[in-house]
């Protein structure tokens, strides 16, 4: 027993000074040193082991892309790492048929057995040594390493990874959870594992049924979407990049949001909400689309409010330049606010259609506005925003849609004042609709159709009033304008003669003096 406990012992600090010189070779050792030893080690290693691996990173493309076939590997493995594996990472999955998806943890390793060929998959990361002291964490490498007999390379190489990705690519569609994504500010871009873009569930009931919309405009959006979604080879034909663009516009409370959550739940894409304020410059708008995913709109909303991009970019500088603040302070803060973000018009421009816009393919590019008549011509004309859709007040098509979808009636004797009512007052969906919903569980359509008629009402008097009020303003101006106008009139007047009867003074000395000087030149003579 005293010999077996020796034994024991000695065991124990051979491994202590084996993990003490390991750890002292990892800190200390000179790193191209210790990356020579280590290359030769895996050559060796190579040489004469039997078995080949092959590697799938994350990150392809300098860390700017995340590599399709990296995910696609990864949800491959989910359906064999939880029979097999021990170290399980979790996400859970909202309203779906698997609730939870398990995925392989770190160094965990799985085998595989494919056509009668077994295969060893692990998941590997490496921390990527920093130089220099940061704050920031050091930024990891995944990847995963697939390890098989090197006489079955060929059938590994052409038969078995086509199999992992394309079932792993059925089980993403299948397990498919539409997102809702918006873009992180670019200065929390530490590292290139980092996300570019935050993303919850996408979970918008909209449908085009339950759009307050005239039938016509319906049909021929569902139309051209319908197309576009099935114009790959179309497009690829014709040369042009796989990309659409909308232009949304009208008042506010019109549907224009609505109207894209209802084009997303009809193609069944996921949503770019993108937040130009929040990027840095032109090349961080390139990285954020690199990262978006094909089956995607990419929605810009209130884009007259988005920066700098409207008409008036010149007229701008020019009084901005007449008006530029004497305060020190305010030329600071100034400053700050214009070094916020530097994204320009060109380069939103390539980002909609340059040579940026044909990645990845199958993307629908939507802006919208309160006010397009402010937008630079550039940025919408037809080509670039192929559709311009008009989403105005509430017509009686429209109201017939919101009565069925908020009180089930197809019909009611009220619906031919209302229909009438709303051919002479504007009046927006969103507002027809908060006074079609019932208040009650007991409240039958009826009290919500009067009480809608009341609204109208009340809206139509309202315009009235402030009709005449503008009306009123604009008398009070245009006679400002005339006093004003007459009062500068006057002053150029009283200008003028003053300045006749200066210069006719002056005029009168100048007569005397020469004739004083002729009359002395004569008498000289």
């Amino acid at each position: 027993m005293m010999m077996m406990g020796e034994t024991w012992t000695q065991l124990y600090s051979l491994i202590a000074s084996i993990m003490f010189l390991w750890a002292m070779f990892d800190k200390y050792f000179p790193s191209h040193l210790r990356i020579l030893i280590m290359s030769y080690n895996k050559k060796l290693v190579s040489y004469v082991s039997p078995y080949v691996q092959i590697e799938f990173n994350e990150f392809t493309g300098e860390y700017l892309k995340r590599s399709e076939a990296y995910a696609a590997i990864e949800t491959y493995l989910s359906t064999k790492s939880t029979s097999e594996a021990k170290n399980l990472k979790a996400v859970v999955i909202k309203d779906s048929t698997q609730p939870v998806q398990l995925s392989m943890g770190e160094n965990e390793e799985v085998a595989d057995i494919f056509e009668g060929v077994k295969l060893w998959w692990t998941v590997k990361k490496n921390a990527q040594r920093k130089q220099s002291f940061s704050i920031y964490p050091e930024e990891e490498k995944r990847f995963y390493k697939l390890t098989f007999h090197k006489s079955h390379r060929d059938f590994v190489c052409k038969t078995y990874i086509s199999h992992v990705l394309q079932q792993g690519k059925a089980i993403t569609l299948k397990n498919r959870q539409r997102k809702l994504c918006t873009n992180n500010p670019s200065q929390n871009w530490n590292g290139y594992r980092s996300q570019k873009w935050s993303h919850v569930t996408f979970e918008h009931p909209a449908t085009f049924d339950t759009l307050a919309l005239e039938s016509k405009i319906k049909e021929e959006i569902i139309n051209d979407l319908t197309k576009f979604s099935q114009g790959k080879d179309y497009y690829a034909k014709i040369g042009k990049a796989w990309k659409r663009g909308y232009l949304l516009y009208g008042p506010p409370g019109t549907g224009k949001s609505t109207m894209i959550a209802a084009m997303a739940n009809f193609l069944m894409y996921d949503i770019y909400d993108l937040e130009l304020t929040t990027v840095k410059d032109n090349t961080e708008l390139k990285r954020l689309l690199i990262e978006t995913t094909s089956k995607s709109i990419i929605v810009i909303e209130d884009i007259d409010c988005s920066l700098d991009l409207t008409g008036q970019r010149m007229k701008k500088k020019e009084k901005e330049k007449d008006e530029e603040p004497k305060d020190t302070v305010k030329k600071m803060k100034k400053g700050e606010e214009e070094s916020d973000s530097k994204v320009t018009l060109s380069g939103l421009l390539n980002f909609i259609d340059g040579l940026w816009s044909a990645i990845g393919g199958e993307r629908i590019i939507i802006f919208t506005t309160n006010y397009v008549e402010k937008l630079d011509p550039a940025l919408i004309r037809r080509g670039r925003m192929d559709k311009h859709i008009e989403l105005s007040y509430c017509g009686f098509e429209a109201f017939k849609v919101l009565a069925k979808n908020y009180l089930d009636v197809d019909s009611h004797h009220l619906f031919a004042t209302i229909g009438h009512m709303l051919e002479e007052t504007k009046m927006t969906p969103a507002d027809v609709a908060e006074n079609l919903m019932p208040k009650s569980l007991y409240e039958d359509a009826e009290p919500c159709l009067e009480k809608l008629i009341e609204a109208i009402k009340t809206a139509k008097e309202e315009a009235i009033k402030k009709a005449e009020e503008e009306a009123l303003l604009k008398e009070e101006n245009e006679e400002k304008e005339k006093k004003d106008a007459a009062e500068k009139d006057v002053k150029v007047d009283e200008s003028l003669a003053k300045e006749v009867k200066e210069n006719g003074v002056e005029a009168v000395k100048d007569d005397k003096a020469l004739t004083e000087e002729v009359q002395e030149n004569g008498v000289t003579a």
